[in-house]
């Protein structure tokens, strides 16, 4: 048996769910850019109130562990590293793009394709089996008209895919409508089947998966 706590903040969404035994009992989601730092622990405080359970419960806390958003990466997994530490839990880190893909159920004779937005041209993506069995590694690309065409048929979706439909010309790509971003509803079979491998991180030297280095603006210098 496993009650896992699982948090996604890897994009403008931040959300909470709490699964036991990989099915979901409940979750709280805020779509608001930036809310992560003061909506996560109220939302993790929320699921388990609705839930009537307590964080002592928990068998594992699973997060959401990149590609996506910087700073919301960082505030995932130290909550989660938090609670770890706090509870003497075990952490599940699950990469983000896979828990894009367990939303999805793929046609036959197809493969997944998660692709969120890393502006300009660029996308995260990764290939997956229907089985969600890695094809192709979470990586960032510069989308081109040919991107991806070694993987065809594929199933594209998520918030990067609407870009690249405006200049693929592959016959044999679907682009699905959602979903657009990840949720911790989503991860509940994923970190099941990660507690049952105790497939679990070192508290201290646990990174977010940024597949990108931090690329930050410079503040503008005022005319005199």
């Amino acid at each position: 048996m496993s009650l896992i706590l699982s948090l996604d903040t890897s994009t403008q969404n931040c959300s909470v769910a709490l699964h036991e035994n990989g099915q979901l009992i409940t979750q709280e989601l805020v779509d608001e850019e930036g809310s992560h730092s003061k909506s996560l622990t109220l939302l993790i405080e929320k699921v388990m109130k609705t839930a009537g359970r307590t964080l002592a419960e928990l068998s594992a806390v699973a997060v959401s562990n990149g590609p996506g958003s910087y700073t919301g990466l960082r505030i995932g997994l130290a909550t989660a590293k938090g609670i770890c530490f706090a509870l003497d839990k075990p952490l599940i880190c699950l990469p983000t793009l896979r828990v894009l893909a367990s939303a999805v159920d793929a046609p036959a004779g197809s493969l997944l394709l998660p692709m969120l937005d890393a502006r300009r041209m660029e996308v995260y993506a990764a290939v997956y089996t229907p089985a969600l069995e890695e094809v192709s590694p979470q990586e960032a690309h510069i989308l081109n008209q040919e991107s991806f065409q070694t993987f065809a048929p594929v199933v594209a979706f998520g918030n990067g895919s609407a870009k690249w439909q405006e200049i693929c010309t592959h016959s044999s790509i679907t682009f699905l409508d959602g979903p657009l971003l990840p949720e911790a509803q989503y991860m509940g079979k994923l970190a099941h089947e990660a507690f049952l491998n105790q497939t679990f991180e070192n508290l201290v030297t646990k990174e977010p998966d940024y597949l990108k280095e931090y690329m930050g603006t410079k503040p503008k210098l005022k005319s005199l």
